[in-house]
This record gives structure tokens, sequence and C-alpha cells, in this order.
């Protein structure tokens, strides 16, 4: 495999290599004898190895996040020096990766090397290889993971020496770093320009319709799964300047961030577009429910209000008209420095599947608190336009692919 690697740039390898040097030196070999290009990056705290060669010495990681070593010892606080080698490898990491020698990164550890290494990760771009093996790839590491495309791999024993487990796992994973990183993710070729929609098991018929109108105006669509985590997803890749318009549909996510809801996607839902420019149409999709798990788990604060028993371990409540009324202001008050690019739709005949007529939750008189919320703080420079239809209707799907045309159209955005 040496002539695969005759490419210009580096496979990075980060860890502990003070207290983990042994099973650092077998990944090294791996991948060595793979014929990569290798920077070994040392971000322990005590020493360092004399297993293998090491590239960048923790002493200069520390030192581009502004400490000694010595000064994030004497502090003898273990979480801050965490802290701080996470930022200095962010930074190291960036300087690679702008230069153009950065092709994937490897680490391993237990939970101050997930820690650092998953932090680290996060000024890298979708596509480019990441892998950590991990004694806690099989929790709840999300927070940690943010929205990056990491693949973790267990480690089934501790990430502590040699042994019959551990020694194929890192094989293994050197083997995978290796072959992804023969797939050319930044340099695909992009012909059709890329729409974000937002998207709930509640306005799928209007994703659904409005995917099929853009794609045959020759769009290419990418939708995201309302859930908190796609809500998160969609802003990050907005900020990284993958898409060219946004169709906002659904931001029954804000619903969640104001009620205490678990699919909230964090107080910056549908701000990455605003303060983009990018064109973007908003309608209130699933500002209708606030989303819970079993019905037991419901905060009992909202005993006595309407729910709906969508799965078994999905429990929608209905919002109120206080709520919608806030929630309305609130979109306002996100999109109105978009002015002239921002367009908003809104659906008189309901904001979901079941908030239509004849569903449980259709009540107009919530849903017109949310647009009288909405107008009351919008700027009059916005547009809106009110369809008589529930927003799973083609007529509204029609609308919106419109107004979304005529904002394109307005700014030149596509060519």
């Amino acid at each position: 495999m040496e002539a695969t690697f005759a490419k210009k740039g580096f496979l990075v390898v980060i860890g502990c290599f003070d207290t983990k040097g042994e099973i650092y030196g077998e990944l090294y070999r791996s991948l060595k004898a793979g014929g990569a290009s290798i920077q070994m990056v040392n971000v322990g705290i005590s020493a360092s190895t004399g297993t293998f060669p090491v590239d960048v010495e923790s002493e200069e990681i520390a030192g581009l996040a502004g400490y000694t070593l010595s000064a994030l010892k004497s502090r003898k606080d273990r979480s801050f020096a965490l802290e701080q080698l996470a930022a200095g490898c962010q930074i190291w990491l960036k300087g690679l990766l702008d230069r153009g020698l950065l092709r994937g990164v490897i680490g391993m550890g237990g939970g101050g090397g997930t820690f650092l290494f998953l932090r680290a990760i996060q000024v890298l771009p979708l596509g480019l290889p990441k892998i950590c093996i991990s004694t806690l790839a099989t929790k709840d590491v999300s927070h940690s993971v943010g929205v990056k495309d990491v693949v973790l791999i267990p480690s089934v024993v501790d990430v502590a020496g040699i042994n019959r487990i551990i020694l194929p796992i890192i094989h293994q994973a050197a083997a995978a770093l290796l072959a992804m990183v023969e797939v050319a993710w930044d340099r695909v070729a992009y012909i059709k320009p890329l729409v974000a929609i937002s998207m709930f098991g509640n306005t799928t018929d209007c994703v659904n319709a409005c995917t099929r109108l853009l794609e045959a105006r020759g769009f290419e669509v990418m939708a995201f799964h309302a859930n908190g985590v796609g809500g998160r997803n969609m802003e990050a890749l907005i900020r990284e300047g993958v898409f060219d318009a946004v169709m906002d549909l659904t931001t029954t996510e804000l619903a969640d961030e104001f009620c205490g809801g678990i699919l909230s996607a964090g107080p910056d839902r549908m701000k990455a577009a605003v303060q983009l420019g990018l064109p973007m149409v908003v309608a209130p999709g699933c500002l209708d429910m606030v989303n819970f798990g079993r019905p037991e788990t419901v905060p009992s604060q909202f005993q006595g209000r309407l729910f709906y028993h969508w799965a078994p371990d999905v429990t929608l409540m209905r919002t109120n008209k206080a709520e919608n009324q806030r929630l309305g202001r609130h979109i306002a008050e996100t999109i109105n420095p978009l002015a002239e690019k921002v367009a908003v739709v809104w659906p008189r005949g309901g904001f979901s599947q079941v908030g239509s007529p004849g569903g449980l939750f259709f009540d107009s008189e919530a849903d017109q608190s949310c647009l009288e919320g909405l107008m009351a703080a919008l700027d009059p420079g916005i547009s809106v336009t009110q369809v008589p239809a529930s927003i799973n209707d083609s007529a509204f799907a029609q609308v919106a692919v419109d107004r979304l045309m005529e904002l394109l159209n307005r700014h030149r955005s596509i060519g």
C-alpha cells in the first residue's frame, strides 16, 4: 500500500502516551505497515514514550492553549488539564487541516482520553475520517460527539495494555482508517444546488411533496429529522456552508426547547441560516406538540393537558395558546435579521398530521395565537403567505416551494 499513501497528508494519532504507550505503539506499527505517513501527537500530562517516534509532544499542545505543561500539572486539576490540552489539540489539528495535510485521525482511551479526543475533533469537517476506540463507546456520549461523524469502536476491555481482545480491535481500527482515507470525501462533485429541509413523522407528506417539487427543478434535497440531534446536525452543516437554501418547515424542536420536551435542538435552533444570510422559508410545522417519553415520564406540571400516544415510548403534548404565542414571537425575533431573504408560509388548516381538522390536536384558536405572536414581532418587510390548507396538503407544499424559488430568483443565490 506504499503507493497508495504517496498522497499528500498524514494520519494523526492522538493519545496519552505516558500511560498507554504500549497500545499506541501497536496502533503505530499497524498503520505504518499499511504505508501511512503518521503524526503521533502526545497529550499525556506526565511523560512521553520511547516505544515509537513522537512528532508532537504535550508541551507543544499545552502551549497552543496558552499554558506550560508544568503549569497544568501544578494546578492538580485533571479536568482543567484535559480541557486545555483538548483546546490546544484543536488548534494544532486545524492548522494541519488548513494546510491540506490532514487525511484522518484516530485515538483511544477511557473516560479522559475519549473526552479529549472527541473535544479535539470538533474543529474537523464532515467527511474527514475520525475513529475512536473507547471504553465508553456503548454509553451515551452524544454530548461529547456533538454532530461529528466519528466512528466509535468499543474497546470491550480497558484501554490499558495489549491482550488477545484489544489487539485485533486495534488492528481492525487501523485497517478501517486506512480504508476510509481512500474515499475522496473532500472532492465529491456537487453539481445540483442543495436545500436543507426539516421534517417529522407528522409533516412527512409535506416534506415528501416539497422534495419532489424541488427535485423536478434540479435541486438536491437533504432532510433532517427534527428530533433534537437532527436539528443540531442541520444547523452545524448550514454553518459549514453545505447548503444553498433552507426550508425550515418543521420547527417543533423550538416547542421542546421552550416547554422542556426531550427533543430540543438547543437555543441556537434556526439561527445558522439567519447568520449566514441563506434564503429560507419558515413554517410552524409541529409547533402544536411537545415530545416526551413514556407517559410516566411527563413532568407533573403538565397533568391534565391534552396528550397523544404516538408510540409506546413517545408521548406528544398539545401546546396551548400561551405557548403558541410565545413560539410565534420567538420565530419572528429570530428571522427578522434575515429580512428580505426569508419568507413565512402559514398553514391555516393545521400544523401537523394530528393537528389538522379531525385530528386530536386540531385547535384553530391555539394556532391563531401562534400567528398573532409572529405578526406582533415580525419585521413588516417579511412576507407571510397564509395558505387555507393543512401543512400536509399538496397546495401548501406548492406555495412553500414557490416562495423559495422567488427568494432564490430575487437574490440570484443559485447560478
